[in-house]
């Protein structure tokens, strides 16, 4: 007997980069030498304090159920941390700790989005904003963009994609998967369209901290009083303090907003883990060297493997400025991303995700959170599989 599923299963389209990473990891197994640049996660240790934090927690006794919302003192670290580095006026009462910063953004769609709704997201994008937007029942309003404007989106575009549905604009600075950053001024621009338009705008900046070449990040709603108004924030602490399995993240928005994602998160998963959370107090309120020197291995990655990139005839890459991703231009090699990686994979045993899975099929993100030997070895077998295609 065949179990009847939801309508909406079949509405959402599986994560690539999970099943890429999957493939991956099961060659490695078998004994296969593979250069994995599919991963979005920092290969660094969480840093020894933060894990001495959690361990003291663990030993004081925090492993009972805490707050739905999260504990109170992360709440304030995190509201303090959004005014003094982003100029964003929170309090405690405006914050939700969450399961890592996926769920705080699928907390804001279940509680917000309705069908009928629609979502403005540009593309290249984070593969998961199109398939939360669907879960909800909304509907996902994709705005293509390219090289020619560094893969952002323009305030004529997002203009001309508002319709009287549109509920909600998502944002990423910097993005994965480009790594592009919204220069300040551009940033204003945007928050001109929302406010005139009287939009929500979700800001996703999880990868606020890592920039390069003099970048900085703006927060949208840092712009003016009115845009702050409808300004969500949301971000968590995986990349920054290289924190992935943590699951920490957060979202930070009016207070009815909090209060109805708390009644969401409280029939589903209830608080984060709790002696986990004062790992993140101390992420924040403790030494940030460690981010510094993170930066730095990063910033010299990034260099090297752009470097060997504009050495590969028939590719091209848009330098970013931001996060560690790269999504070089693959058309000239007149295959498909999926067929590219796939053949890559199998031919010279390479690991990149199919830029479809990010709305852009002309390209492949390139993750450069690995070490420099693997990124000279991989860059190598990709010039070798790219060279025999044309």
């Amino acid at each position: 007997m065949q179990m009847r599923l939801a309508a909406r299963v079949g509405q959402v389209n599986p994560s690539l980069t999970l099943a890429i990473d999957s493939k991956a990891k099961a060659m490695k197994a078998e004994g296969a030498d593979v250069c994995n640049f599919s991963v979005g996660e920092p290969d660094f240790p969480t840093p020894a304090h933060i894990r001495q934090a959690a361990t003291d927690a663990l030993e004081a006794g925090k492993t009972r159920y805490g707050a739905v919302a999260g504990e109170m003192k992360l709440r304030q670290a995190i509201a303090q941390k959004l005014q003094t580095e982003n100029g964003l006026c929170y309090g405690a009462e405006n914050i939700i700790v969450t399961n890592g910063g996926k769920h705080s953004l699928y907390n804001l769609m279940m509680a917000t989005i309705q069908p009928g709704d629609e979502v403005i997201i540009p593309a290249p994008y984070w593969l998961s904003y199109p398939e939360m937007v669907t879960l909800a029942g909304g509907t996902p309003v994709i705005v293509q963009t390219d090289e020619s404007t560094k893969f952002k989106i323009t305030p004529e575009q997002l203009q001309q994609a508002i319709t009287p549905n549109t509920r909600l604009f998502v944002l990423n600075s910097p993005s994965n998967p480009t790594g592009m950053v919204y220069a300040p001024d551009e940033v204003r621009a945007l928050a001109k369209v929302v406010v005139e338009n009287d939009l929500y705008v979700v800001s996703d900046e999880i990868y606020e901290k890592l920039l390069y070449d003099g970048a900085e990040h703006l927060s949208i709603g840092a712009v003016s009083p009115e845009v702050f108004e409808r300004t969500i924030v949301s971000s968590g602490f995986a990349k920054a303090y290289a924190m992935t399995g943590w699951r920490i993240g957060f979202l930070a928005a009016p207070v009815e907003l909090i209060r109805a994602c708390s009644l969401v998160q409280g029939h589903s998963t209830s608080n984060v883990c709790t002696f986990a959370q004062y790992g993140a107090i101390t992420a924040l309120e403790g030494s940030q060297d460690f981010i510094q020197d993170m930066l730095q291995a990063f910033a010299q990655r990034r260099k090297l493997m752009l470097g060997y990139l504009n050495d590969i005839p028939g590719i091209t890459c848009a330098e970013p400025n931001g996060a560690f991703y790269l999504l070089p231009n693959i058309k000239r090699t007149g295959m498909k991303s999926i067929e590219f990686c796939e053949a890559l994979l199998e031919e010279q045993q390479a690991v990149m995700v199919p830029g479809i899975a990010f709305g852009s099929d002309g390209y492949v993100r390139i993750s450069y959170a690995t070490d420099t030997d693997t990124i000279k070895k991989g860059m190598e077998r990709l010039d070798k599989f790219v060279r025999s295609r044309l």
